[in-house]
């Protein structure tokens, strides 16, 4: 009989960006929920020797750069061969960098943000789409920030932008086989929301650490989107702001 805590027991997933925050927290709620995770990180000396002690041998960490397509659809088939399947991508690696008003940022750092940010998820969804079986997941991280503009994010905002329609363009052409989503975490504490308010530009940069949410609230709907019951929602945009989704993702009102 199956075991109904462990509802992704057997399947394989990758995580991009998974070295701290809510990449490395949704690593943790989908081995919690029976997955094999590979946990993809630029540079594996930058994780934390204890970030995913409790999980055993259900976490390796893997070098994966998401702005070399090379890189990536290494990691990707690497993955496929060891295990013989892929049943899960999470798209969460991301930079709010540069953040300034577009006439004062550099150019070669807002394209490079764009390509994290947009052609990352792109290289991933691309290796991975002939090994998700059918049911497989993609779960792309989005933003609030991929339909409101903020001061100084323009980078950041066109990206997300390009992410949220790159979602809707997987689920038009694939969504008869494989479930997309994009997720908007919200204003999570992270490393991330350390820079915004250092720089000090627009309302979120003015926003206490105290009002953020944990990592582990976005983690945990990523992991639930993961699996057969959020099949419903497959192909939207969602929000943790939404009291439904947080509800049937087990998350507290």
């Amino acid at each position: 009989m199956a075991d109904s805590t462990r509802p992704l027991e057997g399947r394989v997933a990758i995580v991009t960006g998974a070295a701290r925050g809510i990449g490395a927290a949704a690593c943790i709620e989908l081995a919690e929920k029976g997955a094999t995770v590979i946990a993809a990180v630029r540079d594996p000396t930058g994780v934390a020797p204890d970030v995913f002690s409790g999980a055993g041998d259900a976490i390796a960490v893997r070098s994966c750069d998401v702005a070399d397509n090379g890189d990536v659809e290494q990691l990707v088939a690497s993955v496929a061969d060891q295990f013989g399947r892929l049943d899960i991508l999470v798209n969460n690696a991301g930079t709010i960098e540069p953040i300034g008003r577009i006439a004062d940022t550099d150019h070669a750092r807002w394209l490079h943000s764009v390509t994290v940010n947009l052609a990352g998820a792109y290289y991933g969804i691309r290796a991975a789409l002939p090994h998700l079986p059918a049911g497989g997941v993609i779960v792309n991280l989005s933003s609030g920030a991929a339909h409101q503009p903020r001061e100084g994010w323009s980078a950041y905002c066109s990206a997300k932008a390009g992410l949220a329609m790159l979602t809707r363009a997987i689920a038009h052409e694939y969504g008869g086989a494989v479930r997309a989503y994009g997720f908007q975490p919200g204003v999570v504490d992270t490393d991330m929301q350390g820079l915004i308010r250092a720089s000090g530009m627009n309302e979120i940069s003015r926003l206490k650490r105290e009002q953020l949410r944990p990592v582990s609230d976005p983690a945990r709907v990523i992991a639930w989107l993961c699996c057969d019951e959020a099949s419903d929602l497959a192909g939207q945009e969602l929000s943790i702001a939404d009291a439904t989704l947080r509800a049937r993702a087990g998350l507290a009102a």
